[in-house]
């Protein structure tokens, strides 16, 4: 792996790729863009950018520290609720772009999972607005990051360049030879009823009968590489292991198991994070199903960094999300939550959709 240093022109080709590719953003637009000051040089590139396509740049750099304090702080009303010009901007805004870029990946850790479900209860509804616009996610590098990827820095924004394609000549030309490759395994996959995963610790069962898959191809997600859809919901039946650790909010949670029965969770351990785990599964009703399936395409990332943005996408493992369903895939699972978990199949694993096999130690069929 390369360890040279990110460039300005690195910055320049990244927010030419999240506003041209990702984004498409039109003249006039109002584009709201979140992360921290830590992006500095990516939110200049960005201004310059969507400046150039004639739309208006709202950039909301956030101070390192400010949501540990709200979390500390916040009174009952502050977080069971939304302040109105919170809810103002997802309405009005034509396009929405969030870019972690963590001082800390652990800010949270420490919270007391309550609160978290709370405000995540409130602000679900400015979630959903906008779901309904044109929006993307993506990832700073940052040495917070580095640090929990176990790389040193420069090695890791190695990492994030080849991850986001940015290493290859034409990267948004790369990323549609990917979302093609897609195409053809969501042609596999939509007459199919019935998904079966098996692992170590691992055998279950859903239906995805007459749901639309989705092409994640880089669009909303960047870097992405995956194919998702939501399953029926009340159609999960066996015990899932994940053996890929997950840190939602910075709490550490490895090696989690679900048992299913009828879609529902019935049982649920965690080697660590148990309290995280039952606290998530307590928050609302539609928490305890499933409101996605998704397979990672991405051979790009061949290891797990500890940001889910990057973890899901990795070629050879398929993931599930507890809680929420994208509408765009026929599910209807409703919930604050939307927690996605990762289970490795790159060494004994298969996955068979209607008893074919599409994927088996990691590799497509």
């Amino acid at each position: 792996m390369t360890s040279a240093r990110w460039t300005d022109a690195d910055s320049d080709a990244f927010a030419e790729l999240l506003t041209g590719y990702c984004l498409e953003i039109q003249p006039a637009q109002q584009v709201l863009v979140r992360t921290t000051t830590l992006a500095a040089p990516l939110l200049l590139a960005l201004q310059r950018s969507i400046l150039a396509r004639e739309a208006w740049p709202l950039l909301r750099p956030a101070l390192p520290g400010l949501d540990e304090e709200f979390y500390a702080l916040a009174a009952d009303a502050q977080l069971d609720g939304c302040a109105p010009l919170a809810r103002a901007e997802a309405e009005q805004a034509d396009v929405f772009l969030s870019i972690q870029a963590p001082e800390n990946t652990r800010a949270l850790a420490g919270v007391d999972p309550a609160r978290l479900a709370r405000a995540a209860r409130a602000r679900a509804p400015l979630g959903e607005l906008r779901l309904r616009k044109r929006w993307c996610g993506t990832l700073w590098p940052t040495q917070a990051g580095a640090q929990q990827a176990g790389m040193g820095f420069d090695d890791f924004a190695a990492f994030v360049r080849g991850a986001l394609f940015l290493d290859r000549a034409d990267p948004a030309a790369a990323w549609r030879e990917l979302g093609a490759f897609q195409a053809e395994l969501i042609e596999r996959l939509t007459p199919a009823r019935t998904i079966r995963i098996e692992a170590d610790g691992t055998d279950l069962t859903l239906s995805v009968a007459g749901r639309t898959w989705a092409n994640s191809d880089g669009r909303r997600n960047m870097p992405s590489g995956e194919v998702f859809t939501g399953p029926i919901e009340d159609s999960a039946n066996g015990m899932i292991r994940f053996t890929v650790p997950s840190a939602p909010g910075g709490v550490d949670v490895e090696e989690v198991t679900l048992t299913f029965r009828d879609g529902d969770v019935v049982e649920a351990h965690a080697a660590r994070g148990q309290e995280y785990l039952d606290r998530t599964l307590a928050t609302d009703p539609g928490a305890r199903r499933l409101g996605e399936i998704g397979i990672g395409t991405n051979f790009g990332i061949d290891r797990a960094i500890g940001a889910i943005l990057f973890d899901e996408k990795i070629g050879g493992t398929v993931h599930l999300a507890l809680g929420r369903s994208y509408p765009e895939t026929g599910g209807v699972n409703e919930s604050a939550v939307h927690w996605d978990l990762i289970c490795d199949l790159r060494e004994s694993g298969r996955l068979s959709a209607d008893g074919v096999v599409l994927q088996e130690a990691g590799a497509f069929n």
